[in-house]
């Protein structure tokens, strides 16, 4: 939301500086996001004179002007311009820009140059140029009298701030700047003034005419409770007066016409929206209703959008005109042949425009304020306001009014208690203070309704329970705590003293939760074996969710085609950090994120890391770069997995690891056949080159939801006792068919005395001639007594045995 302090002074009266009016929006709840002055870029600009013009010597399109611009300007010396404005004279009174000026609608800092041979010391502007308007034919000329040598900026009143503030969706009232003024004028920075003065009314009372009220009515009372209208004979459209151009030029926007201007201006001053139709593209009655499937309407942004029956629309008896409340049609807006108009002022329902411009994917300042909810008292008074300025501006008769419709206007009525103020908000205000405070919001408080009707005697009839009458434009206050939030905010926030919160006898209790503290381990876990942490989007680009799937959850109407889809795994988002890092010079990405994957099933608490660039530097003890493989991340996998309290010893290694992932470089950590605690290895290399990466990259995701929790079998962690013995270790050497896999063989050893045997590991591998020999070492822990020879031999024969079950057998 964005004004100038001028135009907030239109409805405040204020002596206040602009920062002590920045750091009050802030402190009673209106963040400012800047404030910047658009006018300073014009200050070296001055008005001059144009004292005598005479042809160019060497172009028929350019004049040799003599410009006076005030004794500060080369000493009050004239100055020789060339300039190809068709209105250049002499007497002409317009605006210079010296030597070293900055132009900024053309994007370029003067300086003298000979143009056609004739030397040129700057040169008058037009209003392009010093982009406050879109005349480009000529030079600005100003009054004969205007003061010649003065800053133009000054003289023409462009010195005047703009102040951005971030409004939040609650604040409905504040989308116009006569509520800034209000909340200001409450928090103690002026006297708001009244509305008919701030739009040089004698009152508020509807302009009415003796012609024929327009023909309206609403269809959809759901969608649109209330439409009100009026109609302007006989006007002329054309450019709006200089304080409108120049305040919405000042916030951004484009003056068009004014008639548009006046919709535009209205909507950001009062919140409050208006339309504006030519009556001569209108045929038949204009009607608020629901769509038709299928219809369609081609909006004033130039984009045609296709209509359902959950939509309100605004529509004659021929076509659809107007997308209810959130944009106009094309066909029937003003132009500047239009004589005859037609004012809507309507109230539509906040839900029905979210829901359409929703499935519209339309969004415009209209649909922000109607979405918020806007005032439904204000049909009258903003139709009057509107048609107050279209006839000042515009000339032309105006018809009587139609009220077609009711707005809802329900009176809401909140029981407040003054003592909330301490009990809730911790800030004690006297209850006079208090009342005060919501009476300046527009609240009643019992029968007042006005600061200025508050006395010690009218208060005393409203002791204890407050019944306070909320105003039609807060749709935001549901109840009490609605209430303590406004007095504490007028009344600082920063008054509000730090307390801290009781705390419970004895020893505090843990406030983790089991996934947080696995998270946490697992999160330590990595870092401490180098991996550096990445926090990526939980959003995806729709192409990197089907490298992984699919995602099961699309948006509607995302923020950006980057951020559509919940990611379906965690590796896309740290690919495309591996690939910015790696793109700007890291020789080895190691990055790991803990987040969440969005099934279809729910979310899953996931861990994803990735390994690419280079595992070893190349040096000259060890030679060239070494490049990750799946056995790093079969490692991290591990390690990451026994942090999470995971069984490591027992799981299998299986394939099957998916489309994402090298088919011969990969595989699955699974706790039985069915349990997937991790997959890793290489990725595909149609995935590594669709994220733009060269090279072969390892990753891994560990499936932190599917760890084991531990058995609960008491708080006490069971004493430490070490064997007694010492450990025996024997080395077996098996001749093993080609498919037979390490663990497969492993877990098979450890099967054949599950009490002796604590540990088993391949230590050779050696295939020849299609033979595979592979060797492991066994260790062997006795209990109370060390083994016999004849125990040490019955333990060999089970894992000889053991072995050949899978079709091993002892090498001789």
């Amino acid at each position: 939301m964005k004004f100038t302090l001028g135009w907030l002074k239109e409805h405040l009266d204020t002596a206040a500086t602009l920062d002590t009016i920045v750091d009050a929006l802030t402190r009673i709840g209106l963040e400012v996001e800047g404030v910047h002055n658009p006018g300073e870029a014009l200050a070296p600009f001055r008005v001059a004179r144009v004292l005598s013009a005479a042809p160019h010597p060497q172009a028929d399109k350019l004049q040799v002007l003599s410009v006076d611009a005030g004794p500060d300007v080369n000493g009050g010396a004239p100055l020789q311009v060339v300039c190809g404005a068709p209105n250049a004279r002499a007497g002409l009174v317009g605006v210079f820009g010296g030597p070293g000026t900055y132009v900024p609608g053309a994007d370029i800092t003067l300086k003298v140059a000979a143009i056609r041979g004739v030397e040129s010391n700057g040169m008058m502007c037009s209003a392009r140029e010093l982009q406050i308007g879109e005349g480009h034919d000529g030079i600005i000329e100003l009054a004969d009298n205007a003061p010649v040598g003065t800053s133009y900026a000054d003289f023409a009143g462009l010195i005047d701030p703009v102040i951005d503030v971030a409004i939040t969706p609650n604040r409905q009232d504040c989308m116009g700047v006569r509520g800034i003024a209000r909340d200001l004028a409450a928090a103690g920075l002026g006297t708001l003034k009244p509305l008919a003065e701030a739009y040089r009314m004698t009152t508020l009372a509807p302009v009415e005419g003796d012609a024929p009220a327009p023909d309206v009515r609403t269809d959809d009372p759901a969608g649109c409770p209330a439409f009100y209208a009026q109609s302007v004979s006989g006007v002329t459209n054309g450019a709006a007066p200089e304080w409108i151009r120049r305040r919405l030029t000042a916030i951004g926007q484009k003056p068009i016409s004014v008639l548009v201007d006046i919709t535009n201006f209205v909507s950001v001053d009062l919140g409050r929206p208006l339309h504006v139709y030519d009556r001569a593209k209108l045929s038949g009655a204009l009607v608020a209703r629901k769509a038709q499937d299928g219809e369609q309407v081609l909006a004033l942004n130039g984009k045609t959008y296709a209509l359902d029956a959950t939509m309100t629309v605004i529509a004659d008896d021929v076509a659809v005109h107007d997308i209810g409340g959130i944009m106009g049609g094309e066909h029937s807006g003003v132009s500047d042949t239009t004589t005859d108009v037609l004012i809507e002022c309507a109230f539509f329902d906040p839900d029905h425009i979210a829901r359409t411009g929703q499935k519209l994917m339309l969004t415009s300042d209209a649909r922000q304020r109607f979405e918020r909810g806007v005032d439904p008292a204000f049909l009258d008074d903003g139709l009057a306001i509107a048609t107050h300025l279209v006839v000042a501006h515009c000339g032309g008769t105006p018809s009587a009014i139609t009220r077609a419709g009711e707005p809802p206007l329900e009176p809401r009525i909140v029981t407040y208690d003054p003592d909330l103020c301490r009990t809730l908000g911790g800030l004690s205000v006297a209850p006079d203070r208090q009342a005060r405070i919501l009476l300046s919001l527009g609240f009643s408080v019992g029968a007042i309704r006005q600061p200025d009707e508050f006395s010690d005697l009218l208060f005393s009839t409203i002791e204890g329970a407050w019944p306070v009458r909320v105003p039609t434009w807060r749709r935001d206050i549901d109840g009490p705590a609605d209430l303590v939030e406004e007095v504490i905010r007028i009344e600082g926030i920063d008054k509000v003293a730090p307390v801290p919160l009781p705390r419970i006898p004895g020893v505090a209790r843990p406030t983790a939760t089991v996934e947080q503290k696995l998270e946490r381990r697992v999160r330590r876990a990595a870092a401490a074996r180098g991996l550096d942490e990445a926090v990526t989007w939980s959003f995806l680009p729709e192409a990197q969710a089907a490298s992984f799937g699919g995602g099961a959850f699309t948006l509607a109407n995302p923020i950006s085609e980057e951020l559509k889809v919940m990611r379906p795994s965690m590796l896309p988002g740290i690919l495309s950090a591996a690939e910015r890092n790696l793109r700007r010079g890291a020789g080895s990405v190691r990055l790991f994120e803990i987040g969440r994957r969005y099934l279809a099933e729910g979310e899953r608490a996931t861990l994803g890391l990735v390994l690419a660039g280079d595992r070893r530097a190349r040096g000259w003890r060890e030679g060239k770069a070494v490049s990750f493989d799946a056995y790093d991340a079969k490692a991290e996998a591990l390690a990451l997995l026994a942090a999470a309290g995971a069984p490591v010893d027992n799981l299998q290694v299986m394939g099957e690891a998916g489309e994402a992932w090298h088919p011969g470089q990969s595989g699955t950590l699974r706790l039985g056949p069915k349990t997937i605690l991790a997959r890793f290895g290489m990725l595909h290399p149609s995935l590594v080159k669709a994220f733009d990466l060269d090279g072969a990259v390892a990753a891994a995701e560990v499936y932190l939801d599917a760890v084991p929790g531990k058995r609960q079998a008491g708080f006490m962690r069971a004493a430490y006792a070490p064997p007694v013995l010492q450990a025996v270790r024997r080395d077996f050497a098996f001749l093993v068919p080609a498919t037979l896999t390490g663990d497969v063989l492993i877990r098979a050893i450890r099967g054949a005395d599950k009490v002796a045997i604590v540990a088993a590991r391949v230590f050779d591998v050696f295939e020849r001639d299609g033979e595979k020999s592979v060797a492991v070492e066994i260790v062997l822990q006795p209990g109370d007594k060390s083994f016999a020879e004849a125990d040490l031999k019955a333990i060999a024969d089970k894992v000889v045995a053991a072995a050949a079950k899978l079709g091993a057998s002892l090498r001789g």
